[in-house]
């Protein structure tokens, strides 16, 4: 049974910085792309940034700049290190997992539980 567990989420002050980390069992999953969708109160799911087996990681908008994704495949962990946050990031951030990247949440086959961020103004 695949598992994606995220740790890390929390309540932080604008302008603040957040490091989310997403494990995965059983291993390998250093071939699989990895990476984070948000969903806001009331809204969707928002692709914040995946990183691919040997691409360039993608980002959202109106992340960039301010997040990095980042993985260690000898740990079968993928983080995403969030600085300058503002209360508009406040999200529950799900990990997800796939043998490719895609934009589409519902493409990824794992799925994590969610680790919810808040920020305040």
């Amino acid at each position: 049974q695949v598992q994606l567990v995220e740790s890390g989420g929390g309540f932080v002050q604008a302008g603040g910085s957040l490091r989310l980390s997403c494990a995965a069992s059983p291993p390998p999953f250093s071939n699989f792309a990895m990476g984070w969708f948000r969903q806001a109160p009331g809204q969707g799911h928002e692709l914040v940034a995946v990183s691919g087996s040997g691409t360039s990681p993608e980002y959202a908008d109106s992340v960039k700049g301010r997040f990095i994704i980042s993985r260690d495949n000898t740990k079968n962990t993928v983080y995403l290190h969030m600085d300058s946050l503002k209360p508009e990031d406040t999200a529950v951030y799900v990990c997800v997992a796939a043998r490719e990247p895609h934009r589409d949440y519902y493409m990824y086959r794992y799925r994590g539980q969610g680790t919810q961020v808040t920020v305040s103004s």
